[in-house]
């Protein structure tokens, strides 16, 4: 017998799943048959707006606990003491391909979490990788129609890929790692995570200080060669999905131990190249690592759809303590984040289980729209919708998240301050010298056998020109491996 009576959405119980209701046998379908015009009905909006970047993904439900003091440089309550555990969702994805792509491709990796701490939800969007592509949000929409399937040809082709890359010798550095060991993660188990952008917390006593976020994986970085990834697409394309979903169904508890840089406010504008910069990193030499706590995954979600694919993450969804910086990218998309779900999930998106606050709850004064569950302020059946008012709704605490900024007033560019060391390239060749001989053997073998299929000379030469560079024989050696593979 089966547990539950099967029911229409409006809860009546359905009497036949198998069979259309007819204007006698074998006749034509009745527009009164209920049950069939709400499945098809139905069904025809099943999909939602995929997202633009960042479609592939999966994620789990963990916890962070705090192992080491910080209060001296923050007032976030969920890192208050040692200790101290907060509930997450994490959510990790590919960047270029669309929903339906394969898994261990050659791509930067989505890296985004969702603390629901007790002071509201917290999101922190990184990447795999430390640096990024671009420096200026202004250029992110034609960088990833330059990613994107051709509108022509409707595949990934090499000459846009590499045309933007030509016009753009702040990519050299990104570029550099993800045609390197470390550009397809063996699994999301098995990479590091990082903030990428960089962020400011305040302690207490309102000192600012600017952080950059490392969580660095406790199974060990593995990764995969082009041919191993080869095979494994071809074998699964789901590959690290299913790896997820297994480890923490076997009882394996993925974890990474979150680890931050921090750089006194005070020390940004002499820096030798602008800290806000999100093509650079900062070296360890100068900002140590400083140990924060561990992130433990544990439960998967009941459902992918609801959980994973409208999980929605902003990077303006600060708390007390922790806000944003100057760096361009972020400013960017402190807008274009929350822009992109009010388009795909509804304006609100926020009451949905997995995007909803856990630990407290939330209290404004936002009202009706698509798919609304309830008004913004649930504390009183009489509430008014409207602040200030004289009947106790929310208000205002009056205290900033963080520090204020120090910006100076326009000078009639739109460039950003000059730094001793503002170089496109500097890094990019200090990255390639810390490669083995090994590994430089590799890099120069992946980027090579991309960069040759582009048709343009022009386009080839401009890339070359900026490993050139970069590292003197960096480039040398990418030129001889992109002649030798066009002479065959």
């Amino acid at each position: 017998m089966p547990k539950h009576t099967l029911t229409t959405e409006s809860g009546a119980p359905v009497a036949d799943n198998q069979n259309s209701a007819t204007a006698g046998v074998g006749g034509p379908l009745l527009l009164q048959d209920q049950h069939l015009l709400e499945k098809l009905a139905r069904f025809n909006r099943e999909r939602i707006p995929e997202r633009v970047v960042h479609a592939r993904g999966s994620g789990a439900y963990g916890h962070f606990e705090v192992t080491d003091d910080v209060t001296g440089f923050t007032h976030a309550d969920f890192l208050s003491e040692i200790g101290r555990r907060t509930e997450v969702f994490v959510r990790f994805s590919t960047v270029a391909d669309s929903l339906g792509g394969a898994d261990a491709v050659r791509d930067p990796r989505g890296f985004a979490l969702k603390f629901y701490t007790a002071e509201g939800n917290y999101d922190l969007v990184g990447n795999n990788t430390p640096v990024f592509f671009i420096k200026d949000p202004l250029k992110f929409p034609d960088f990833i129609h330059s990613q994107k399937r051709d509108p022509f040809t409707g595949v990934t082709e090499p000459d846009n890929v590499w045309d933007f890359w030509a016009h753009s010798p702040e990519a050299t550095h990104q570029i550099t790692w993800l045609f390197g060991d470390r550009g397809i993660p063996a699994s999301y188990r098995h990479m590091n995570g990082y903030g990428s952008h960089t962020y400011q917390w305040t302690n207490a006593e309102g000192e600012a200080f600017f952080v950059k976020y490392h969580f660095k994986t406790n199974q060990g970085v593995r990764c995969l060669s082009a041919e191993q990834a080869a095979e494994q697409v071809g074998a699964d394309a789901n590959s690290h999905q299913r790896d997820l979903v297994h480890a923490i169904e076997r009882g394996v508890k993925p974890s990474w131990t979150l680890h931050v840089q921090i750089m006194p406010a005070a020390d940004a504008a002499e820096y030798r190249f602008n800290p806000f910069d999100l093509t650079k990193v900062w070296p360890h030499s100068d900002y140590p690592l400083q140990r924060v706590g561990r992130l433990v995954l544990d439960r998967n979600p009941d459902n992918v759809f609801a959980e994973v694919e409208q999980a929605a993450f902003s990077p303006n969804n600060f708390v007390p303590g922790i806000g944003p910086s100057p760096d361009k990218m972020l400013q960017g998309r402190l807008f274009a984040y929350a822009d992109a779900h009010r388009y795909r999930l509804g304006v609100n998106h926020t009451q949905l289980p997995v995007n909803a606050p856990k630990a407290t709850e939330a209290a404004n004064y936002g009202r009706d729209g698509l798919h609304a569950t309830h008004g913004g302020a649930r504390y009183d059946r009489y509430a008014k919708n409207y602040e200030p008012n004289s009947y106790g709704g929310p208000a205002e605490t009056g205290r900033p998240l963080s520090a204020p900024l120090a910006v100076t007033g326009w000078t009639g560019t739109h460039a950003a301050a000059e730094h001793v060391k503002d170089d496109d390239f500097f890094q990019a060749g200090e990255l390639y010298r810390l490669m083995s001989p090994e590994e430089r053997s590799r890099l120069v073998a992946n980027i090579a056998g991309s960069l040759s299929q582009v048709t343009r000379d022009d386009v080839v030469e401009k890339n070359l020109a900026h490993f050139h560079a970069a590292d003197t024989e960096y480039g040398t050696r990418v030129a001889e491996a992109v002649r030798a593979l066009r002479e065959d």
